[in-house]
């Protein structure tokens, strides 16, 4: 055992220089979608910031780790403080950072069941940080109103989770979707986490039905979007689910699915090159519409 130790040590100093390096080379990059909201990309999901008349929304924060960056980002912006905080969901890409940014000044905002699910996650973790957990919660939808601006965010139902919310600038005209829509990639649906296929397309039509041609897109994942492109993303998804949904009535297994390249091939090229890939997705597609 004691020949080892210098080994372990090497691989763990290699790995802390792994992960350090890989920090320093996460840059926020600013995107500006109207004349007060913008949307923030590095690692992980993409951030929402509305500058209102004396404070900022924030939507979703990406991971501990990064922060400190993201709050520089954001004083490029404005030097008015974080009042609102809201989380579109549970997942450590989008929640990362919540106790870093939670304060006396900003408050946590979520769906019921992502305060549900953060707090489960951490169950029998003695160094859990209450700060983690949002402090203002809801079953359905929560308006906001800041000077001219409503802000509206409604729950959508076993979508990507079980605790999705969108957030929609009404004045502004812009959406944030969270992980409902990944754009220009094949999404994930967290199956384990309450997501289904059905809830997934339907979050996408009830955001299609508030939305007009000129709505700039916030997805969690991807370039910002728009209504064309949305509806477009519909259409695969509903062609997808018709044919594995065909597969299924015709008996096929699992593994048939799976390796069936003729259910996604149209879309692979554009959509497959993503976190998800096509036997991925196909796999996702049936085990939710077989459970269904």
């Amino acid at each position: 055992m004691m020949k080892n130790k210098p080994l372990l040590f090497l691989l763990s100093l290699l790995h802390l220089t792994f992960v350090v390096a890989q920090d320093e080379e996460v840059t926020i990059s600013i995107d500006t979608l109207s004349k007060d909201v913008y949307m923030l990309t590095g690692q992980g999901g993409n951030i929402g910031i509305f500058v209102g008349k004396d404070n900022v929304f924030m939507i979703d924060d990406q991971f501990d780790r990064l922060s400190e960056k993201i709050k520089s980002a954001i004083t490029t912006l404005t030097d008015k403080p974080i009042a609102i905080l809201f989380n579109t969901h549970m997942h450590g890409d989008h929640t990362g950072g919540n106790s870093k940014f939670n304060s006396n000044v900003t408050t946590l905002v979520a769906h019921d069941n992502v305060r549900k699910s953060l707090r489960e996650q951490q169950s029998g973790n003695t160094d859990f940080d209450e700060n983690m957990l949002p402090e203002i919660t809801f079953s359905d939808d929560i308006t906001f109103h800041d000077g001219e601006e409503t802000i509206m965010a409604f729950h959508v139902h076993n979508a990507h989770t079980d605790g999705d919310a969108m957030v929609f600038f009404l004045e502004n005209n812009v959406l944030h979707m969270g992980d409902t829509y990944f754009a220009a990639r094949y999404p994930f649906i967290d199956l384990k986490s309450g997501g289904s296929v059905e809830g997934y397309i339907n979050a996408h039509k009830k955001a299609l039905l508030l939305i007009n041609e000129d709505t700039k897109i916030i997805p969690g994942h991807g370039r910002p979007s728009n209504k064309e492109e949305l509806q477009n993303y519909v259409a695969m998804l509903e062609a997808i689910k018709s044919k594995v949904q065909n597969a299924i009535a015709a008996n096929a297994s699992l593994e048939d699915v799976i390796k069936d390249t003729s259910l996604t091939e149209v879309y692979d090229e554009i959509h497959g090159n993503g976190f998800i890939k096509p036997e991925a997705l196909r796999e996702t597609f049936y085990v939710s519409l077989k459970g269904n």
